[in-house]
């Protein structure tokens, strides 16, 4: 068990993200967010920076991965659901879930993985690609939504339908969580996957959006 959550070292530098007295951690947002900058320039390239228009989003999520109990009943956030982070192409979405992560330590980590390259993975070697991706640890279903549905020997699947079902029944059976990111709304996840997944959704994620307007920041 980790007794200093609020310290992380990352190369050969600490990063105190709050003051820990007994037993409780107060956190510091701007060292949160200087720590964030720290290891985004090192994990992505040298010129990102997060956006002081992001700051409630960040926040949001700041809240959640650090588990911070009193803040996340504020931000009307369930710490023992995932995330589901939505907003427009090139807004930072796959980023920031790559990020935030960091946060944590060990506690919330997952791969992130296109739902391109599962779908694409249900042509090659069919069925047995919706047990290997509803039965696993903890993940991040990228750009949820885009995917094709693909069609293998003849049989048309909603690959990442399926997909969501299963991961449903692990977030009840076992509290594994799912996170997903996307470009869709409500509506539209739920033209795509239905009412039946659309209801399950609801209680597998906590939904935090990006601003409609935010502009692409692709570099």
């Amino acid at each position: 068990m980790n007794n200093q959550p609020h310290l992380i070292t990352e190369n050969g530098q600490t990063f105190e993200l709050g003051v820990l007295k007994n037993n409780h951690i107060t956190y510091d947002f701007d060292r949160i967010r200087a720590f964030l900058e720290f290891k985004g320039k090192n994990l992505f390239h040298k010129n990102f920076q997060l956006y002081r228009s992001d700051q409630v989003l960040l926040l949001k999520l700041c809240a959640w991965f650090l588990n911070d109990q009193n803040l996340c009943k504020k931000m009307n956030l369930d710490p023992g659901k995932g995330i589901l982070l939505t907003g427009p192409v090139g807004c930072g979405k796959t980023s920031l879930m790559k990020l935030l992560q960091h946060l944590s330590h060990q506690r919330n980590h997952f791969e992130v993985i296109p739902v391109r390259n599962i779908a694409m993975e249900f042509a090659s070697h069919g069925f047995p690609v919706i047990e290997k991706y509803g039965n696993s640890k903890s993940l991040c279903l990228d750009d949820l939504g885009i995917e094709p549905d693909i069609r293998y020997f003849g049989t048309e699947c909603n690959t990442l339908g399926e997909v969501l079902l299963s991961r449903y029944d692990l977030f009840i059976n076992h509290k594994i969580k799912t996170h997903a990111t996307t470009n869709l709304n409500a509506k539209e996840l739920e033209d795509r996957y239905g009412s039946r997944i659309r209801s399950r959704m609801r209680a597998m994620f906590n939904l935090i959006a990006i601003d409609a307007a935010a502009p692409d920041r692709r570099v």
